[in-house]
């Protein structure tokens, strides 16, 4: 098993306590970040940030829909992290400064990918594809801390 990574960034048109305040934010933040690919969202404990349990159903493409529970922590100032306890699959979100008022928001996703020929197309077309709901999602975020 190899571990497979999808990384995506964007530069922010908003200060950097307001992206993370917002990504944090999994009760009305978050939700109106989420492309058509995320459904069954669910706050089950907490909803801002650190200690936060959300659901999901990502559907990555139309066969591969992950069923994912995410526990979240705020390892550092500026970063979220998104364990899934379904499987091995870690999200993080970092927000640092970018010039005045700006912000670069970074989200990384790392699982451990199948083995074989089933595994070879996914280290190749999983991150990509995934790569796609994240822009998505960051040019949510973009039109929602720029107002």
């Amino acid at each position: 098993m190899a571990q497979v990574e999808a990384t995506t960034e964007r530069i922010v048109a908003a200060d950097p306590e307001t992206v993370f305040d917002t990504l944090a934010d999994y009760k009305d933040g978050r939700p109106k970040l989420l492309p058509e690919h995320f459904s069954e969202y669910q706050v089950r404990e907490g909803g801002d940030g650190e200690g936060t349990l959300v659901h999901w159903k990502l559907q990555a493409t139309s066969k591969r829909v992950r069923d994912c529970l995410l526990e979240v922590a705020e390892p550092t100032d500026g970063q979220l992290v998104e364990k899934d306890r379904n499987s091995s699959m870690v999200t993080t979100w970092t927000v640092t400064p970018a010039g005045e008022g700006r912000s670069k928001v970074v989200v990384s996703t790392v699982w451990n990918g199948a083995g074989g020929i089933g595994g070879f197309f996914e280290r190749t077309f999983a991150p990509k594809g995934l790569g796609r709901i994240y822009d998505a999602m960051l040019a949510k975020l973009a039109e929602e801390v720029e107002k």
